[in-house]
């Protein structure tokens, strides 16, 4: 497939690069977590409070099946949690090369420390809870990823070019199909 997925913690940039990397490439963004709002009519807060995380994983790793059949040329953010299934990794690997974006614990914690609307964050204090939320999932992001790019003290431009540059080697994407960047 010629997508390019991006994974990676909540705040490290995947929605904010992905739209720019799929708009300087010509290609379509998915957010998952807007397909799956869209697809349940309800927000992700609303999904974890009235049926658990449980729930909400079945619908990502659901959503991973239908998107084998019905995406391409995309660029897709998924959501922070989505990679901690072994089998969301296969299949996210499956739809095209994936990009771990990856930041400071300090970038996370600027980021996402006014967002109320992330139940991962829910309880603990924020830092402890970013912390150890980082610390279980980092071994599944590098285990899914092709890829990884620092996005710490760098521009969303400069992510964008980076991840051009190296998923180039990983995707039949024609470059006259591309807009100059």
């Amino acid at each position: 497939m010629n997508n390019i997925i991006l994974i990676g913690f909540m705040g490290a940039g995947k929605t904010t690069a992905g739209k720019l990397l799929a708009q300087e490439s010509g290609m379509d963004f998915v957010d998952t977590d807007d397909r799956i709002t869209a697809w349940q009519g309800r927000s992700i807060p609303d999904i974890f409070a009235e049926h658990g995380e449980g729930f909400f994983r079945d619908l990502e790793t659901e959503l991973l099946k239908m998107m084998q059949e019905d995406t391409s040329h995309a660029v897709i953010s998924v959501g922070g949690g989505m990679p901690v299934r072994a089998e969301n990794r296969e299949f996210l690997r499956s739809l095209g090369c994936v990009v771990y974006l990856t930041a400071e614990k300090e970038t996370i914690l600027g980021r996402v420390k006014s967002d109320g609307s992330r139940p991962m964050l829910a309880g603990d204090s924020l830092e402890r809870r970013v912390e150890r939320l980082m610390e279980e999932r980092e071994n599944c992001y590098r285990q899914a990823a092709h890829l990884c790019v620092r996005t710490d003290r760098r521009s969303v431009r400069q992510v964008v070019q980076i991840i051009r540059q190296e998923t180039r080697r990983y995707l039949d994407i024609d470059p006259a199909i591309e807009k100059n960047g």
